[in-house]
């Protein structure tokens, strides 16, 4: 409990004593005891299933919690006791990050405030009746708005804790959670209204249990590839601690690339999934350096033109031993072009201008720009403003301007907090063919980037 903020402490108890307050059934309420009892059974048994499933792994969310029968909750009970179905799921559920009771306080809360307001919406709305009846479509009317309630009431207290306990901008906190989360919530909530008009059918409660058969499905495909990716990543992971171990002297640098990388595609409006393999190429564009003799890696003075030409060829190495693996997709290109440049002196094939693939032109302005703000054993890291100033300089000969005004663009929006500082050694070279050499910054002859 001494991990988190005191001010998140206070958040999370302001929470929890709402959601309290929403549980309690307002007066002359007779809601159905046995409905809910068996609602909270069966939503903490599918929690529990689908925790086991996706336990470990980042998930977008509604879809790492069982939402379909918290919203038959809500659209089958009165508000307050909607708001205790997902009381006992909750503080059952299985949490691997301490405070682990703290968690599961926070979550049993949140979603207890979040489906009251839901059903509050639902009744106001008259969806009672109309789920009832049933009367289609009018029903839909009510429950979609419902669904929003709830999504709208997940994104404000998640957005909270974000700023009391993740210490994360307010400016910035609430960004893109209500999107995220109205998908999957909205597709969860028709199978709830499904459950609560079976619920009220001739066909009587167990008819509902039906419709979580093809949810069951789904979530188990969708646990399935969450296994598949979560193998993504740890390959990659691997390959990068490959290469921090033999490279010392850049440790960090790839995982700040990666970052750079998703700075510039989503500032160009990429789609997620060509973000994702941007972020893949910059994590891994120097993985070809596995097969350069680590004595060249951390020699201490210039290169002779021999060893020149025996550093050049990692991106034909890092190319070769990521062929084989097809999620990378595009992200391959990036990692055998990114020394490319748009005049056409860079390597392996002197490509210009469109000619080079567009992840390699993204990876290389990332790639100069870590190396730029990073500390060398050279010189000192330079300023950000300094390190745009020589992209903008070099924008056109070696870098795509495009490229080099989307990261401009994104570093003056979000700005640039590495989370990963490169270590420092004794003795090493600096990162090869990404710093720019300046006249205006130059560095000191022994130690001036060449083509490495």
């Amino acid at each position: 409990m001494r991990s988190v903020p005191v001010r998140a402490r206070v958040y999370i108890l302001c929470v929890a004593l709402a959601g309290v307050v929403c549980a309690v059934p307002a007066p002359g309420a007779r809601p159905s005891w046995p409905a809910v009892a068996f609602l909270a059974v069966l939503y903490a048994g599918c929690e529990q299933i689908t925790r086991c499933r996706l336990v470990g792994r980042r998930v977008p969310r509604g879809l790492g919690t069982f939402f379909p029968v918290l919203l038959a909750g809500v659209f089958l009970l009165p508000p307050s006791a909607a708001a205790l179905v997902a009381v006992p799921g909750a503080l059952l559920a299985r949490v691997d990050r301490h405070p682990r009771w703290v968690r599961r306080i926070w979550r049993a809360s949140q979603l207890a405030l979040a489906a009251w307001a839901s059903a509050r919406v639902y009744v106001a709305l008259g969806g009672p009746a109309a789920t009832s009846g049933p009367d289609f479509p009018y029903v839909l009317g009510p429950a979609g708005a419902a669904v929003l309630a709830f999504s709208a009431v997940l994104t404000v207290l998640d957005g909270g804790v974000l700023v009391t306990a993740e210490r994360v901008p307010a400016r910035t906190a609430w960004r893109g959670l209500f999107a995220r989360s109205l998908a999957p919530v909205t597709v969860h909530g028709l199978a709830g209204l499904m459950m609560a008009v079976l619920w009220t059918s001739p066909y009587g409660p167990t008819s509902a249990l039906l419709v979580l058969l093809p949810m069951g499905v789904s979530c188990w495909a969708f646990a399935q590839y969450h296994r598949e990716r979560a193998a993504h990543q740890a390959t990659i992971r691997a390959l990068v601690q490959a290469v921090d171990i033999k490279d010392k002297y850049t440790r960090g640098h790839s995982e700040r690339v990666g970052r750079a990388s998703v700075l510039i595609a989503r500032e160009l409006g990429m789609d997620d999934e060509r973000v994702e393999v941007l972020r893949f190429a910059g994590i891994l564009h120097d993985v070809g350096k596995l097969g350069v003799p680590t004595r060249l890696l951390r020699k201490d003075g210039p290169l002779t033109p021999e060893e020149r030409r025996i550093i050049e060829l990692h991106p034909e190495y890092g190319h070769e031993m990521v062929r084989g693996i097809g999620f990378l997709g595009e992200a391959r290109a990036a990692i055998l072009h990114h020394h490319e440049r748009i005049d056409g002196s860079g390597y392996p094939y002197g490509l210009t201008g469109p000619q080079i693939p567009e992840c390699a032109r993204v990876v290389a302005v990332a790639d100069a720009f870590d190396a730029m703000t990073s500390t060398r054993s050279y010189r000192r890291a330079r300023p950000v403003e300094v390190a745009v100033a020589e992209l903008n300089r070099c924008a056109g000969a070696q870098f795509d301007p495009e490229m080099v005004g989307a990261l401009a663009r994104a570093l003056d929006r979000y700005g640039w907090h590495p989370e990963v500082t490169a270590d420092v050694p004794d003795q090493g070279a600096p990162d090869q063919g990404a710093a720019v050499p300046s006249p205006a910054l130059p560095a000191p002859a022994a130690a001036r980037p060449a083509a490495r």
